[in-house]
């Protein structure tokens, strides 16, 4: 068959089966038409064909398979060699072609044609939209619309129209409310930065405490400032200088190149907790520390300070080594404060007393501050705390995720510093009550919940927690229990395990038992 630019290949049966086949559809013209055959001056033309049918040369000089060919009368709708172009044979519908033929061949004597099926009688139209496919009339083959169902379908149409309009309406004072909210925000964001730059960072001691200080500590510390304001929060009552961050950073390099570099006999001589903390954790940690910003990872911008941060504490406190969740605090530092900076607040950050005594895993100590955390659950969540009781559901089994990473793994990061803002204002106080705001707005869906599905729901908190709803969860628990705030409540918690500890001791001692 001929291809789309003209030429007849050898190929599908060459020259001879292409001859037999003009043959055939000139016999076929005669029994169409017999009376105006001899009139037509291509009536020898397989005469014509037959005598030079001696090659492949001969159909060449005849200029068969050139790009225009001649015309030639033949059947309507017939074009044996290449396409005809548009400018020289417009396109003709199939009506006025079989009349143009019946002009000059005369009345056809075969049998009569197959009828045409129903066409549309604009043939020129064209649908351009939802309004022409809804309100244009059925086909001439199809039963017309009734006018009840026609006004049907221009109603649901008209109700269509104006639903898409309303949603479209809807989505732009939505998209302009977000849009007002965060030049209001930015705006804010810019006062406040001109405040703690130009009147509090200035006068830090004397102005930490001041109700006005405190307001802008709650609604969050503008990222510019915020690192110098943890920095300055948070303290350096061990007085790491960066020179000694420096010195602790290369003998943890010594310390890594040597565990590459020994063989099976010297490991011996180091101890496996050592080891483990210093390559094997630190290594597995740093890879799943904030895996969606891929910062943080082998190859990203942050991976070698955040390993050289973690590595340096470990040759800092060795009586501390490495643990889970550490690579999470460290990193938000990193993203906040330069490396020697951020190790320097990393160090003074873990020595408090509640990290320490969890880092630490001093168990007797993570008991009184779950009891702490259990009075103020019971005074602010009395529903939910029974519940979680009769399932017995303790603390321990979301606090400690949640006290280990400063509820930087649990929450959205943005949400995580504004939490971590508070808790360099009010100390460890602020996780504790972080945590009871965490309960309250997800106090009806844990109501629902038994005993794992509570668990595993806390361990994996939503990703798209709203820091507006947690923050005014946070503010309407109150840390007042029976007129005694967390700190009373804790230390005469402390006294208590003072005193059962005492009295354990001397029932022991039979002179003081006589």
């Amino acid at each position: 068959s001929p291809g789309d630019d003209g030429y007849f290949g050898a190929e599908g049966g060459g020259v001879d089966e292409y001859l037999g086949s003009v043959k055939a559809f000139e016999g076929g013209r005669r029994q169409s038409a017999p009376d105006r055959v001899a009139a037509d001056p291509d009536a020898s033309y397989d005469q014509t064909l037959g005598t030079k049918r001696h090659g492949i040369a001969e159909f060449l000089t005849r200029s068969l398979f050139s790009w225009k060919p001649k015309a030639s009368h033949s059947a309507p709708g017939w074009k044996l060699f290449g396409k005809i172009p548009l400018q020289d044979n417009p396109l003709k519908n199939s009506r006025t072609i079989q009349q143009e033929y019946e002009s000059r061949a005369g009345p056809a004597t075969g049998p009569p044609p197959h009828p045409q099926p129903m066409r549309r009688k604009n043939l020129e139209f064209e649908p351009l939209s939802t309004t022409a496919l809804i309100l244009e009339d059925r086909p001439p083959n199809l039963p017309a619309k009734s006018e009840e169902e026609s006004q049907r379908h221009r109603q649901e149409y008209s109700e269509m129209v104006a639903g898409a309009k309303r949603r479209e309406m809807k989505e732009a004072q939505k998209k302009k409310h977000q849009l007002k909210e965060r030049y209001r925000q930015e705006e804010n964001i810019a006062n406040a930065m001109v405040i703690w730059n130009m009147e509090v960072l200035p006068n830090w001691e004397s102005m930490r405490n001041t109700r006005r200080v405190r307001d802008l500590w709650w609604q969050g510390v503008p990222p510019s400032v915020r690192g110098k304001v943890w920095s300055l929060a948070i303290g350096n009552e061990l007085n790491i200088t960066p020179e000694l961050y420096e010195i602790f950073l290369s003998r943890a390099k010594e310390k890594w190149r040597s565990f590459s570099e020994t063989s099976s006999v010297n490991e011996n001589e180091v101890s496996l907790a050592d080891r483990e903390s210093s390559l094997d954790l630190i290594k597995l940690d740093i890879s799943r520390t904030f895996p969606s910003l891929y910062i943080f990872q082998k190859g990203g911008p942050y991976h070698d300070i955040l390993h050289s941060v973690l590595g340096a504490y470990t040759c800092y406190r060795p009586d501390v080594g490495y643990v889970q969740g550490m690579s999470f605090i460290a990193a938000v530092l990193i993203l906040n404060l330069e490396e020697a900076d951020a190790f320097i607040a990393f160090a003074n950050l873990l020595n408090k007393p509640c990290q320490m005594a969890f880092f630490r895993v001093d168990h007797d100590l993570m008991l009184k501050y779950f009891a702490a955390f259990e009075v103020f659950f019971e005074e602010n969540l009395p529903r939910l705390f029974q519940h979680f009781q009769n399932n017995s559901l303790t603390p321990d089994f979301y606090l400690i995720d949640w006290i280990f990473t400063l509820y930087s793994k649990s929450l959205p990061l943005d949400v995580a510093c504004r939490v971590w803002d508070v808790f360099c204002r009010d100390g460890e106080e602020a996780l504790f009550r972080t945590g009871l705001g965490i309960l309250r707005l997800y106090q009806d869906v844990l109501l629902q919940m038994d005993f794992i599905h509570s668990a595993q729901f806390l361990s994996r908190l939503p990703e798209n927690t709203p820091a507006h709803a947690l923050f005014s969860c946070i503010a309407n628990t109150q840390m007042i229990s029976n007129n005694r705030r967390w700190n009373q409540v804790f230390s005469a918690l402390m006294k208590d395990g003072l005193k059962e500890t005492d009295k354990s001791s001397s029932s022991n001692s039979p002179a003081l038992r006589s």
